[in-house]
């Protein structure tokens, strides 16, 4: 993916502090008390511009929502959805995802959704998929027992190499959809790029998993 730079992004962000988190670290283990609420926490890793995990809010007011992503020229576009939908239970994190159990203890996180990563599709490249099993070890010292990871892309081999990847690190799959627009799934909220990949026939794959 080539990113357009955007100089001013840095800057823009820190100064909307009540949308963007500016010291994570220091809300390890209660979250609860940047949103004011014990309501549950659901992050999406890779939030790109934000539409999904906006629509998410708006559609769920009785959960709080993070948007995180690491290209801070990726998420300004996030903040500026933010800003105008005034959504209270949003915030948006740009950090690396790598990183995120410097900033959630175990059990913090109640749901994690990865929608349309990055492929990586160079076999040498696999250990930066998001569904790779350094990153699953991640999710799991955040989440709670039998937290879940919910999963969209239009990437087949993606797909396959995460389903792969889930099932060896002992995952339980519940919901495996080949084609989710012909499926019977309700309350589907799509992406810029579902909208995109979908209005040119491209197939989606999304799946649902728990560790045990």
């Amino acid at each position: 993916m080539r990113l357009r730079n955007k100089p001013w992004a840095e800057d823009r962000l820190n100064d909307f502090p009540q949308y963007v988190i500016q010291q994570p670290v220091s809300h390890k283990g209660k979250w609860h008390e940047v949103f004011g609420n014990d309501n549950p926490l659901y992050i999406e890793v890779g939030t790109g511009k934000g539409r999904f995990i906006t629509e998410m809010a708006k559609a769920h007011p009785d959960v709080n929502f993070l948007g995180i992503e690491v290209y801070g020229s990726v998420i300004v576009a996030a903040l500026d959805l933010l800003i105008e939908a005034e959504v209270p239970n949003l915030k948006l994190l740009n950090v690396d995802a790598a990183n995120l159990g410097d900033y959630f203890a175990k059990g913090d996180v109640d749901r994690v959704y990865l929608n349309f990563s990055d492929p990586w599709p160079k076999t040498r490249h696999a250990k930066r998929r998001l569904t790779y099993k350094t990153f699953l070890e991640v999710y799991e010292g955040i989440l709670p027992e039998k937290g879940e990871i919910h999963f969209k892309t239009d990437n087949q081999g993606l797909f396959e190499s995460s389903l792969k990847s889930i099932s060896e690190y002992g995952m339980l799959l519940k919901f495996v959809s080949l084609d989710l627009h012909k499926s019977s799934f309700e309350g589907n909220i799509m992406t810029e790029y579902e909208e995109k990949f979908s209005s040119k026939g491209n197939r989606i794959y999304r799946l649902e998993a728990l560790f045990q």
